[in-house]
């Protein structure tokens, strides 16, 4: 096409016409795959410009639909169209690379803190029970550690206090999957703590490349900044989802009131702590 306007002698055609829709529109996509290089945009990096059309595409009906002859050709309004559009296309791309990065951060920085935590066996074969100390507050404790200890252990401890390790154990196994359910929940909300960090610093970064003052900056300001106070607030409640056993569910374990476990747990914790000693 030699004509001076290429974009604006195929609008007079569809104005006019003699051209569809979707001839129209599949010609002037045509005219900029061919064309990449009179924009000079994305470095002449060719495959870029190909995916940058193909994320227009879903708009460009509309900015049609928008153009109005006021003076301005509709190759100078395509124009200013692709040049506006690739400086949020730009802004996606450094949106998707630093979240691409921080979620590899992330991910890596939780594997290297949530390694399998060790149980304890004991250190001997035989079990002290420091004077004082009753069967019922020993298996208080026992269960207060359900996470730590191995069954064989819990054997040897139900076997110093005259208790059956089976019952023990069936209580223990109860504990570890209301735990498994709560390490579920907190799993999915680290992740959603994750994609509010992201969308954070995705905020911020619009916000550092806009310029101070104008609606544009105030808009992604305000964003970042209520998406700051999210994340800070469900930071906040997840320090507050315990993973360990409560007194609650030790409770509802035994069959017995709180107040029975908080008093046990409270007695067995000041006579070992006067005794000096540990169990053992």
């Amino acid at each position: 096409m030699k004509h001076q306007k290429p974009l604006s002698e195929l609008y007079r055609l569809y104005d006019t016409g003699n051209l569809s829709r979707k001839d129209f529109e599949g010609r002037i996509f045509q005219y900029l795959f061919d064309n990449f290089n009179r924009y000079h945009l994305f470095d002449g990096n060719r495959d870029r410009w190909d995916e940058f059309l193909s994320w227009l595409y879903p708009r460009f009906a509309r900015a049609i639909e928008l153009y109005r002859d006021l003076g301005s050709s509709f190759d100078a309004y395509i124009t200013g169209l692709l040049y506006g559009a690739s400086r949020e296309y730009r802004c996606r791309e450094a949106d998707h690379r630093m979240t691409e990065y921080m979620c590899w951060q992330a991910k890596a920085e939780e594997m290297r803190v949530c390694e399998s935590e060790i149980e304890y066996s004991g250190g001997r074969n035989d079990i002290s029970i420091p004077e004082g100390i009753n069967p019922r507050q020993i298996l208080l404790l026992l269960l207060k550690s359900y996470h730590f200890v191995t069954d064989e252990y819990v054997k040897r401890v139900t076997g110093a206090i005259g208790m059956e390790s089976d019952l023990v154990i069936n209580m223990i196994v109860k504990l570890r999957e209301r735990r498994s359910e709560r390490e579920t929940k907190v799993l999915d909300y680290r992740e959603r703590i994750y994609c509010q960090h992201y969308r954070c610093l995705a905020y911020q970064e619009r916000m550092n490349a806009a310029q101070p003052g104008t609606e544009y900056y105030v808009k992604m300001k305000g964003r970042f900044e209520r998406a700051r106070r999210r994340f800070l607030a469900m930071k906040n409640r997840l320090k507050g989802m315990r993973l360990d056993a409560s007194n609650q569910m030790i409770a509802e374990v035994l069959g017995i009131p709180k107040g029975t476990v908080d008093s046990g747990l409270f007695k067995i914790k000041n006579q070992m702590a006067a005794a000096g000693r540990g169990l053992m």
